[in-house]
């Protein structure tokens, strides 16, 4: 019913506009719709291409005629296949009547200056008050012009800027957000069914592709011609894409003019991110540095490495020897540099840097949102999915705008999403046991190898990344097929609120001599020599690193593959192209001319922002939970995110199909999941210092015994029960225990000083992280005085007018 009301004022209103004089050529091309067929018949049943796609594709494309648009088929004929190009254009009169319906906002036409305040970010304002030149800025051609804008009304049409122009009056974006909203809310079969729209066609395979059209190559002309000269997409990719632009502010508003605020947002965001990294990576490399020092000066290190045959340490494992403790002198300094007090100064600096970061992130973001006139979007202006729309058995009346909108339950929508849930911990569950079983496997693997422990903490490093890298796969298309069914999301804001976080915390049980525990029969595994702190620096380094490196190279070369092939398929052969508008059929011979619809159509779809941002919020979590093992890490990040914003920018100018422009007014659900983060990094840092780190033992040992923790080393171990040396050589383990096996009092003191920690630690950085909160606004005063401003202005320009037409 909700689609059948769009399409009856159209069809009479535009009937004018079907003729076949009017389709018969396409000045401008809006948006392009492909299929292919195999040639002979007997291919076509073999390729299972059904009669029931060519009766939908039939009835859609009857459709969209009857909404107004004109239509240009081309064929092209290549060795087996017949690609068929489908070019959509939409006259000015529907141009103006979706233009109002999806709410797009145009330019005020008003006798007074436009404020605009340039983008700004932390490090162009100190190099200002430094007065010194800004290394990182470049003047980039053709910036886009701003203007107060206010949602396009059609009698309101001579108030806007530029309405006398009808060809530029709508930016090219906004005619294929036009275009995109027809497409998407067209039914071709069963409403009930949910057969609507373009994504759904291109699912079941009855269109191979939509998409809108780039505005040209991106390679510069030759020979040189002026900056000005150029195209917008020429632009981008010579002062934004290249890896010459690597230290050079991004040319936001010229890649939001291009791709829409949905992606430009993203680029903020993963621009603004990268800056920050920078402070973060400084502080880290200089703790990672003071560790070094600690290495020549450490007197335990000292005590251990000199202690010679005076510490005869009990078996790793049921077939292992006897070994001294001297012999991980090595490892054991390797350790200090994860493991001292500068780490925990670092986790405190990471806990208040995220916290920070996400504050003036929100701040970047409100100045964006509002210079990009978005500032309302999600609360006015936002329209619901056309498969929602579909699907929804009722309506309900919006209690901001006042209209009646498509509404699902939320006792429909509970029950879905409790399914989900339950899968969702099965699939948790179902890791846990993998991970399980790894560790048996290492466990096994150890009894066999010369350097035991190490060979398997290693070895299970990379296994790890490996079945990460392989489930992850599995389990976002499982996510985003739960979503999908189980949700059922207004907007497509929420749609895309998907979120994977997955967090490990394993806890090792491992006894004593005599008692030690067991898992499927095997012996727990107890930390290396080293501690606890450096196998996790270990297992966060093989881990963060090496996925980023495998991303970056599939990001790199998966890509340039794939769009190799797609251009050898179709461009190899001499074509035949058929020509259909109208009553005449016009064919030709081809052989080097190809056309802009088949030159981008040998790119890659665009595949959305999910992975991006999913990648971005994993490494967000590596460097702030584990912070505390590895002061490295943000530098590892910063080092990738560089990379990272020109390998994503290539892709999105030279490798990707033009992407359908989106607004949007924040990065969405990603913004909370990283405030989740930020709270949890604050618990595990506590965590990690108190229970994993040597710290507070030192420092309880310094204030008890010895402030030169002399003897510090003798503290740490225990020897074995009595039970145990009759049958064995005596030894010792790391514990705090008796002669048998019963906890000692400095076990209880040292319990009550961890867990007292853990309480002040969490505190403290709360605290200081809700007192920033508090100073920094999330929208700053400037910004706040602008917007009323221009709700002024747009008022005042929208009641002259009603003025002067009751006057006349």
């Amino acid at each position: 019913h909700y689609f059948n009301k769009s399409y009856l004022p159209l069809y009479n209103y535009y009937m004018h506009l079907t003729t076949p004089s009017t389709m018969s050529t396409i000045n401008t091309v809006n948006f392009v719709l492909v299929w292919e067929e195999p040639l002979s018949s007997q291919r076509e049943e073999s390729r299972g291409v059904s009669p029931a796609h060519k009766e939908w594709r039939k009835v859609f494309l009857n459709k969209l005629r009857d909404c107004g648009l004109l239509q240009e088929q081309k064929e092209v004929i290549e060795a087996k296949t017949k690609i068929t190009f489908v070019l959509l254009s939409a006259p000015w009169s529907v141009l103006c009547y979706y233009a109002e319906e999806i709410s797009l906002r145009v330019p005020l036409q008003v006798n007074i200056q436009v404020f605009t305040a340039p983008i700004t970010n932390w490090s162009a304002q100190i190099f200002s008050r430094l007065s010194l030149p800004n290394l990182l800025s470049q003047d980039v051609p053709n910036p886009p012009p701003d203007f107060y804008t206010c949602q396009f009304r059609n009698n309101k049409l001579q108030r806007f800027l530029g309405s006398n122009n009808k060809n530029t009056f709508f930016k090219t974006s906004q005619r294929h957000q036009v275009l995109y909203e027809i497409l998407a809310r067209t039914a071709y079969g069963s409403v009930k069914r949910g057969e609507v729209g373009i994504d759904r066609l291109i699912t079941e395979q009855v269109f191979t592709a939509a998409y809108p059209l780039h505005e040209g190559g991106f390679r510069l002309p030759t020979p040189p011609v002026s900056p000005q000269s150029l195209v917008l997409r020429e632009i981008l990719y010579s002062y934004w894409a290249t890896w010459s632009s690597w230290r050079h502010y991004q040319p936001l508003d010229h890649i939001r003019e291009y791709f829409g605020e949905k992606i430009a947002l993203y680029f903020a965001w993963l621009g603004f991110y990268t800056g920050w990294l920078l402070p973060a990576s400084l502080v880290g490399t200089v703790v990672f540095l003071f560790g070094f020092w600690l290495m020549a000066t450490d007197v335990p290190a000292k005590e251990l490495c000199d202690s010679g045959n005076s510490f005869t340490m009990c078996p790793l494992c049921n077939i292992c020897s006897h070994w001294n403790y001297s012999s991980i002198c090595v490892t054991f300094k390797a350790g200090i540099m994860f493991d001292n007090g500068g780490t925990v100064f670092f986790s405190v600096f990471m806990s208040l840097w995220s916290v920070t970061f996400l504050e003036y992130w929100k701040r970047t973001c409100s100045v964006l949102s509002h210079r990009w006139d978005c500032s309302e979007f999600q609360d006015i202006e936002e329209r619901p999915r056309p498969e929602f729309t579909a699907m929804a058995p009722m309506t309900m009346r919006n209690s901001v705008t006042g209209a009646e909108e498509p509404y699902f339950p939320h006792t429909k929508r509970l029950n879905r999403t409790m399914t989900g849930c339950m899968v969702i911990i099965l699939m948790v569950e179902n890791l846990c046991v993998h991970m399980c079983l790894v560790d048996v496997c290492f466990c096994v693997c150890a009894y066999v190898c010369l350097q035991a422990g190490r060979v398997a903490s290693i070895s299970g490093s990379v296994l790890n990344l490996l079945v990460i890298l392989m489930l992850s796969k599995v389990y976002t298309s499982l996510a985003r097929l739960l979503t999908r069914w189980g949700e059922r999301h207004r907007e497509q804001s929420e749609l895309q609120n998907v979120s994977s976080c997955y967090l490990f915390v394993v806890f090792r049980f491992i006894g004593y001599p005599r008692n030690y525990k067991t898992l499927f029969g095997v012996r727990n595994e107890d930390c290396g020599a080293g501690g606890c702190l450096i196998e996790l620096a270990q297992e966060l380094l093989v881990i963060m690193v090496g996925k980023q490196l495998i991303n970056n190279a599939q990001e790199f070369i998966w890509p340039k593959l794939r769009c190799w092939w797609q251009k050898r398929k179709s461009s190899h052969w001499p074509k035949q192209a058929r020509e259909k508008g109208g009553d005449e059929e016009r064919t030709e011979v081809q052989e080097e001319e190809v056309f802009p619809w088949e030159t981008d159509y040998q790119l890659l779809g665009c595949e959305g922002l999910f992975s991006e941002y999913l990648e971005m919020v994993i490494q967000f979590g590596f460097i702030t939970i584990f912070v505390a093992a590895c002061p490295l890490a943000p530098l590892f990040a910063l080092i990738n995110n560089w990379v990272e914003i020109r390998l994503d920018a290539q892709k999105f100018v030279t490798e990707y199909r033009r992407p359908v422009g989106e607004r949007a007014q924040d990065i969405g659900i990603w913004f909370p999941i990283l405030q989740v983060i930020a709270h949890v990094a604050v618990l595990s840092n506590a965590f990690l210092i108190a229970f994993t780190s040597s710290f507070l033992p030192r420092l309880y040992y310094a204030y008890t015994r010895d402030r030169t923790l002399t003897g510090f080393i003798n503290f740490t171990l225990a020897t074995a029960p009595r039970n145990y040396n009759q049958q064995h050589t005596p030894c010792r383990y790391q514990g705090f225990r008796d002669a048998d096996g019963d906890y000692l009092p400095e076990y209880f003191h040292l319990l009550a000083i961890r867990l007292t920690f853990v309480i002040v630690f969490e505190h403290v950085v709360f605290s200081i992280g809700r007192l920033i909160d508090l100073i920094v606004p999330d929208v700053p005063e400037e910004v706040e005085l602008k917007m009323k401003r221009e709700h002024y202005m747009a008022k005042q320009a929208l009641a002259e007018n009603q003025v002067k037409t009751l006057r006349s």
